[in-house]
């Protein structure tokens, strides 16, 4: 027999307690008593015959049967009705409901209309779950206004649930024009737009674009019209349309500016500044996402997705343009708004995370991160396989795994990703200095966004395989342009590597001592950012410098700190060099003494 009452449904044969169609998990006894209170609502029971029906042939006190009851209270408090069993002292129990219990297949427009009320609370309390759950259990279009259908859609986004979102918005979009909400229907047509540019379906993502043109066209409302640009501006940089971008993005801030819409304001901000980082404004572009990041904050409702896109554009300038430090700081307040949010973290948060932890952090726990990433890009960010692959291949590489790094590398480019500079510094570790420098220069070529974006970080990497391979006047060159510039190349990983270009060009000419200053240099400079991996990389070469110097204790030195910072980082390949050396070391001074030793490190 089955029972309905309030949230719940009672299935006495399946055993089985739903609340909002969500199943109810009980204890046996507890199930028992409970479906014994339902059949007897009508009269209060004594203790003594609950105890004889619940718990037959056993002996027990009535703590168990106290027990039993509390159980259910709190399994009944999900639908707000703990109060419904309650004791009348020296009588015994009773089940109290405001209405009569009902057979579910009769069930009420009142309980329907429960669990719409319980799923608008979730969504406005940011319980994502909950939401996404309860809106499915009263999925009747009847019911569902266009905000419900919006609402619900933001929450399966939240979950990382990109593409069962993308029906819902679908939905919401035939409500409002319906109802003649342009505004609207506007604003779930370009989310349509951005989920299918995400998943690789441009063509769509164009469609639903246009879509959203026709009604903004018939509006006079800044916000509307500023993400309408934003996301034009989105289209053109998928072009490969920077300048355009610009324009787009800076024409939505203009138009929203100081018009008390803070959320479209921060986020055209930041695309203004991402597109003026790609244009060499590196400053003004910093300047326009630091503020933008400020102005979301100042928001007291900050919309989770577009908080989301907002810290996602400034993570991946951070990390395209080589700024590592400035990459670390947004990831962990993208990781703080994603918890506050109650968001689940994407597979692009989890791609921004695991290549600041390959440069600055543990190695294993990149290497988790990223294979996460790998898993969730599949479904909610086709787009940037490739660059999950490229970041795979330099924290494997970093590890030692040098094949299967090579294999990420070309699984990048053949899903149309650069896989510089990662390849070719590790091209050039195994001896292929000249693969390594042709790599390089088919890097800078074209003037997509991302190529833009990087070509400070390339053309660094670009100077240093060059001094390697004798090209001394292209190498002088490139540092030239790099440190000329420094308004537009200010981060410590492009100078860190113009150094070593400057060191590896010294010991061409034999000035050891110039070599020795600009390796100390890029290591300090490396070390100000906590570039971990490049740091024990640099002093391995400066430990290398010092035993063709003689300096037995300074090589001592350095590749003592950097096998305890190889350790750490979980890099057995700089493990293994740095055992390597130290045998080195030892062997070619037999006579020098374990004391002396111990204070060469402790230098």
């Amino acid at each position: 027999m089955a029972f309905s009452f309030g949230l719940f449904e009672l299935d006495e044969a399946g055993r089985v307690l739903l609340c909002a169609r969500q199943e109810i998990a009980l204890q046996p006894r507890v199930f028992d008593l409970l479906v014994y209170l339902v059949r007897h609502r009508e009269r209060v029971i004594s203790k003594e015959e609950l105890l004889e029906a619940v718990w037959p042939d056993v002996t027990v006190t009535d703590n168990s049967l106290q027990r039993a009851v509390s159980s259910l209270r709190a399994a009944l408090r999900h639908g707000g009705m703990d109060g419904a069993v309650r004791n009348l002292p020296g009588k015994g129990y009773r089940f109290f409901v405001d209405s009569e219990i009902r057979q579910p297949e009769r069930i009420a427009q009142k309980q329907a209309d429960a669990t719409l009320g319980l799923a608008r609370r979730a969504a406005a309390a940011q319980l994502w779950l909950q939401a996404a759950t309860l809106f499915e259990s009263a999925k009747d279009d009847r019911q569902l206004s266009a905000e419900d259908l919006h609402d619900w859609a933001l929450a399966l986004q939240c979950l990382g649930k990109a593409a069962a979102a993308i029906p819902i918005l679908v939905r919401a979009v035939a409500a409002r024009s319906e109802a003649g909400d342009a505004a609207g229907a506007a604003v779930d047509a370009i989310a349509l737009s951005g989920l299918h540019f995400e998943s690789g379906q441009a063509a769509i993502g164009k469609g639903w674009l246009a879509r959203a043109e026709d009604w903004a066209s018939k509006l006079d409302d800044p916000p509307t019209t500023a993400l309408l640009l934003w996301m034009q501006s989105k289209l053109a940089a998928f072009d490969g349309e920077p300048e355009q971008a610009l324009a787009l993005a800076d024409a939505a801030y203009t138009s929203v500016r100081y018009k008390d819409a803070l959320n479209v304001e921060a986020l055209s901000l930041a695309y203004r500044g991402f597109y003026r980082l790609c244009l060499g404004d590196t400053h003004g572009g910093q300047a326009d996402q630091d503020h933008a990041a400020a102005v979301a904050l100042s928001s007291n409702n900050l919309d989770p997705i577009m908080g989301g896109s907002l810290y996602c554009n400034i993570l991946w300038a951070a990390r395209m343009f080589g700024d590592w430090a400035r990459a670390d700081q947004w990831t962990r307040s993208y990781q703080n708004f994603c918890a506050s949010s109650g968001m689940e973290l994407t597979g692009s948060c989890q791609l921004h995370r695991s290549e600041v932890l390959g440069i600055r952090g543990s190695l294993d726990e990149a290497l988790a991160r990223i294979q996460d990433a790998l898993a969730r890009l599949t479904s909610d960010a086709p787009w940037s396989m490739g660059d999950a692959n490229r970041v795979l291949g330099d924290i494997l590489a970093a590890i030692g795994n040098d094949d299967a790094a090579l294999d990420a590398y070309d699984k990048a480019y053949t899903l149309g990703w650069c896989p510089e500079p990662g390849r070719a510094m590790l091209l050039l570790a195994r001896g292929e200095a000249e693969a390594a420098y042709a790599g390089l220069e088919r890097s800078l070529i074209g003037k997509t966004w991302w190529t833009l974006q990087r070509r400070g970080i390339l053309l660094a990497h670009l100077a240093l395989v060059a001094a390697h391979t004798r090209r001394s006047g292209q190498a002088k060159a490139l540092i030239c342009e790099l440190s000329g510039n420094p308004d537009r190349w200010p981060m410590p990983s492009i100078r860190a590597l113009t150094n070593e270009a400057q060191a590896i060009l010294a010991l061409s000419r034999q000035d050891h001592e110039a070599a020795m200053r600009h390796l100390h240099l890029a290591r300090q400079l490396w070390s100000s950012i906590e570039g971990r991996v490049q740091v024990v990389r640099l002093r391995l070469q400066i430990s290398r410098l010092q035993i063709e110097r003689g300096d037995s204790r300074g090589a001592v030195a350095e590749v003592h700190a950097a096998r305890l910072l190889a350790t750490e980082l979980g890099s057995p390949k700089r493990v293994a060099e740095c055992v390597a050396l130290q045998q080195q070391i030892e062997a070619s001074q037999p006579a020098m003494p374990r004391a002396e030793r111990r204070q060469a490190v402790s230098r």
